[in-house]
């Protein structure tokens, strides 16, 4: 079961580069949509085909504006998973910005590049989302404005893969993956708060430790972790791993596990306990001052 939607308007799409992104290499294909494979429950929660894009070569933002009277001003960057070759632009996008729209937030579903590209090894994240949601950040508040946003609400989800781009996001704003290009780029790309979920990519196979290439600054901002305990794909101890991190730093974080639970579940609804991690969240963003009444930019 799916979110009842609350969104103002048709969503707007904005490109996020203003020509050929960075690093980008030759013509892969024209982006197309594709259907995820049919898994099972041992693997993931939703079990049947959703829909997935892939071969991205300009990223872009999708901003999904809540209606008018729930609007909090705060607004949340959405990367949806695929290990960084697709995105399960369905499950972990467009349901996700219906969710943020019941709760007044503004959902921006960010399609960053993929599939990976040569160089970007498959044990290893791929290189060039990172300098899309770096930009993405700057270019959303440049325009807290022109959409209504807070500047100082601004906020990242990623599902899986995407969760670790979010991680990533959220440690990695001292210093841009790629070369300023413009008046965006003097804009902060640190987000205001992180919400990993069943995160990939955040500790090696086998350690217990941060994955090579994530450190985390003393002004990370304060993130909400979610996984599933039988997660086979990106196992809990990702995000367990992340959590003590934080808390060694003095982050403030919050770690939920869920019993029984696999992969892919996305925020939709089931009678199962886990789908009740979009209430705890919406509880701590609360808690967080993000949900408040909104002050206007």
């Amino acid at each position: 079961m799916v979110w009842p939607i609350f969104a103002a308007d048709a969503p707007l799409v904005v490109e996020i580069w203003p020509g050929q992104a960075p690093d980008e290499i030759g013509h892969i294909g024209a982006e197309r949509f594709r259907m995820s494979p049919a898994l099972e429950r041992k693997q993931v929660e939703v079990t049947e085909p959703t829909r997935m894009i892939t071969d991205v070569t300009k990223p872009t933002l999708t901003i999904y504006r809540p209606a008018k009277e729930k609007d909090t001003g705060t607004a949340v960057l959405i990367c949806p998973g695929g290990g960084y070759w697709n995105l399960y632009w369905q499950l972990e996008g467009e349901e996700v910005a219906t969710w943020l729209n019941t709760i007044g937030v503004t959902g921006i579903v960010l399609k960053y590049r993929v599939p990976r590209r040569p160089g970007e090894p498959e044990r290893e994240p791929a290189r060039r989302p990172l300098q899309d949601a770096q930009r993405a950040v700057s270019l959303v508040r440049s325009k807290a404005g022109e959409w209504r946003i807070n500047p100082q609400r601004i906020g990242i989800i990623g599902f899986s893969a995407g969760g670790h781009l979010a991680v990533a996001t959220a440690t990695s704003f001292e210093k841009r993956t790629y070369e300023p290009i413009d008046d965006v780029d003097k804009i902060s790309c640190r987000p205001d708060f992180a919400i990993p979920v069943y995160s990939g990519y955040l500790k090696p196979k086998d350690k217990d430790e941060l994955a090579p290439g994530l450190r985390i600054p003393t002004n990370t901002p304060p993130v909400f972790l979610v996984h599933g305990g039988d997660d086979i794909v990106s196992p809990p101890e990702h995000s367990v791993v992340m959590y003590l991190a934080l808390k060694k730093v003095g982050i403030p974080a919050e770690l939920h596990i869920y019993a029984n639970t696999t992969h892919d579940f996305g925020v939709r609804k089931s009678e199962r306990p886990y789908a009740t991690w979009t209430e705890a969240c919406a509880r701590w963003l609360q808690d967080q001052g993000f949900l408040n009444s909104p002050t206007r930019p």
